[in-house]
């Protein structure tokens, strides 16, 4: 036998034991045998100098990297809609069987982890990636293969992408903290934070595991249900829940809904709801996507996480625009993986409605099991005192003002926590991305150099932040770059960091996407704001006062004199889609959806998200779902990427 054949030999028996170990939890040999064939796999490979691709010493040992590479997605990976009451998952359901009454579903657990794709090619593991924003996700393929109980290579030799989740279990966080002198706080976040190290080497040592579900793409077979997709990941070895079954009736969906949120705590995954597929893919196709959700799935969160503590005090705080915000200090509780120790309120209003006191007990919910919330009272104690709502801003001092339920401090100029955080949002990484200005470093500018606009920003120079506590040369090189290069901002950009309010960020694109220079949208009159559409009077009514204001209006002359000019949006040069109004739908092979929309922007067409007689194209991909249909009914015009490659040109 020749040294290949033996390596062969060696990693097709590692590899089954690999599957009976870590898949069908059934190990066939000790621990000692198992690292002996290994022991001797890798001494084959260190004395002939060759490693097959799916050699198992190829999960440890990869060197670490500066950052993680970015791709499209060869499919986009779509979220799921959300149910949190059994009623609204029932009317998801019933809309569903009034139109296909003989619908089955998949019922799933909802794994709390990291999504994962990975691409196999020949049989072999070839690369996997976040899921990332759906469209683009990160290259992390030499993390993931630390899991060991992802297959490296695999009885199907076509092309295929498998989708799953990256977890850790519950038993090994206890077990990692108890062998390391800084504990991970939760299995979710040491997951994420695992496969996102840029050192391999870190992943190895959270022992993770992999949960599959799914399978985006595949070349030579057809999958027509959910089932077979199971079956075929079984086929294949990769881990399966065995908590998925087949189900029709809303009785025995709610039956095990209900098992299960009895069960979840004492599972060794976490895990934060069920999910709910279409079991038919056909009937899938038919229904197709929204422009977030896949209308054939739908995930049931389950009640967030609720405990009880004692209000120790109510601090108030000062927003940007001026809004006074209640903040909660309780006692500390352990609540949804995280230690909470403050909960914000509402307004004053919302305390007394909820009936909130200092020394009271509360009822505190994680909504979404992310952000700490204040349900209401529990109990009163004989120490329970009223909160009192300040008269004067807790920041300058000034008396506060009251608008319906929201107060008020109305010194804009002059109030120092209204400055400062209004700098910060300047900064901020969807305003204008100024990297390293935090907002301890926004005190600083405060206090020592007395910045009290965005403007003086670009007035610092090097000497100045050398003054600054732990500022040294490479930190100061940084900041200093970084604010003078963000002077050419996109202009949706530079309008979300000017803070005026009610612009949010998808506010701000679309005031971009219709004005596309700052000159239109600064001179717009308030019936042209309010004819664009999603922009509320209230709103336009805010832009019309901003730029009155002679604080606002001295304020961006300055930053014009800097040099800061925001991007005209290229869209506005007229070019072969003006007047044209497009739709995308399905998956593009050499763009991604927001690659082909910026090709059309660019020469002056809009992108829109539905299907209407006002479409003039809808450009198809594979797998496009009701869009194409209604396009068709409606006798609109259908692009191939071939057509569209050949209008481009």
């Amino acid at each position: 036998m020749d040294f290949k054949a033996k390596m062969r030999d060696l990693i097709e028996k590692i590899n089954l034991h690999n599957y009976n170990y870590y898949i069908l939890d059934n190990p066939t040999i000790s621990d000692a045998e198992y690292d002996k064939l290994l022991d001797e796999l890798m001494a084959l490979e260190k004395e002939y100098n060759f490693v097959f691709e799916d050699s198992p010493s190829r999960r440890v040992g990869a060197e670490v990297v500066s950052n993680f590479e970015k791709e499209p997605h060869k499919v986009p990976l779509y979220s799921l809609d959300k149910r949190q009451s059994k009623e609204e998952l029932k009317e998801w359901y019933d809309d569903i069987m009034t139109k296909y009454p003989n619908t089955e579903f998949s019922f799933e657990y909802k794994f709390d982890g990291l999504t994962i794709t990975i691409l196999y090619d020949n049989g072999v593991f070839q690369k996997a990636m976040t899921r990332g924003n759906g469209i683009i996700g990160e290259v992390v393929t030499n993390q993931v293969k630390t899991i060991k109980s992802i297959p490296l290579s695999i009885p199907y030799k076509n092309k295929v992408i498998v989708q799953g989740e990256a977890i850790m279990l519950k038993s090994e966080l206890e077990k990692y903290n108890k062998n390391n002198e800084e504990p991970l706080k939760n299995v979710r976040n040491a997951a994420a934070g695992a496969i996102r190290n840029l050192n391999p080497q870190v992943t190895k040592e959270r022992n993770l595991d992999m949960y599959f579900y799914a399978v985006p793409y595949i070349e030579g077979r057809e999958i027509e249900s959910q089932e077979e997709v199971f079956s075929f990941l079984k086929e294949n070895r990769f881990k399966v829940h065995n908590a998925n079954q087949i189900v029709k009736s809303f009785e025995q969906i709610t039956s095990l809904i209900d098992k299960v949120d009895k069960e979840k705590e004492s599972l060794d995954i976490l895990i934060d709801g069920i999910v709910l597929k279409i079991n038919d893919f056909n009937t899938c196709k038919e229904l197709g996507y929204t422009s977030r959700f896949p209308k054939f799935a739908m995930a049931y969160k389950f009640a967030p996480q609720e405990l009880t503590s004692k209000v120790l005090d109510v601090k108030f705080q000062v927003g940007r625009t001026g809004k006074i915000t209640p903040l909660a200090i309780i006692e500390p509780i352990f609540l949804a993986g995280a230690t909470i120790q403050r909960a914000t309120l509402n307004n004053y209003s919302d305390i007394r409605r909820k009936h909130i006191k200092i020394n009271s007990y509360v009822f505190v919910r994680r909504s979404n099991e992310v952000i700490p919330e204040i349900i209401g009272l529990a109990s009163d104690t004989p120490e329970s005192r009223e909160v009192e709502m300040p008269k004067n801003c807790p920041s300058c001092g000034q008396p506060l003002k009251q608008e319906d339920i929201e107060t008020f401090c109305t010194n804009i100029w002059g109030c120092p926590a209204q400055i400062q955080k209004r700098i910060v949002h300047f900064c901020s990484k969807d305003a204008m991305n100024i990297e390293g200005v935090s907002d301890k470093t926004i005190d600083m500018f405060y206090n020592i150099f007395h910045i009290r606009f965005p403007y003086q920003l670009y007035d610092l120079t090097r000497e100045d932040l050398l003054q600054l506590d732990k500022f040294k040369d490479k930190k100061t090189n940084n900041v200093y770059e970084n604010i003078q290069n963000s002077k050419n901002p996109p202009l949706d950009r530079f309008i979300y960091a000017l803070g005026i309010k009610n612009i949010g960020k998808k506010t701000a694109k679309d005031l971009a996407k219709y004005f596309r220079s700052f000159d239109k949208f600064q001179n717009a009159t308030f019936d042209e704001l309010d004819s664009v559409d999603d922009i509320a009077e209230i709103t336009a009514q805010g832009i019309v006062d901003y730029f009155k204001d002679n604080n606002n209006l001295h304020s961006l002359d300055e930053l014009f004199k800097r040099g800061v000019i925001p991007q005209t949006t290229v869209g506005e040069i007229k070019g072969v889609f003006s007047g044209m109004t497009f739709v995308l739908t399905g998956t593009l092979d050499n763009y991604t959806r927001e690659e082909a929309s910026n090709e059309i922007e660019i020469r002056g067409g809009k992108v829109a998200s539905s299907v209407s007689k006002n479409t003039t194209y809808v450009l198809a991909g594979d797998s496009a779902g009701s869009k194409l249909i209604k396009a068709q009914n409606l006798g609109i015009k259908i692009l191939n990427e071939e057509d569209f490659n050949k209008m481009l040109k």
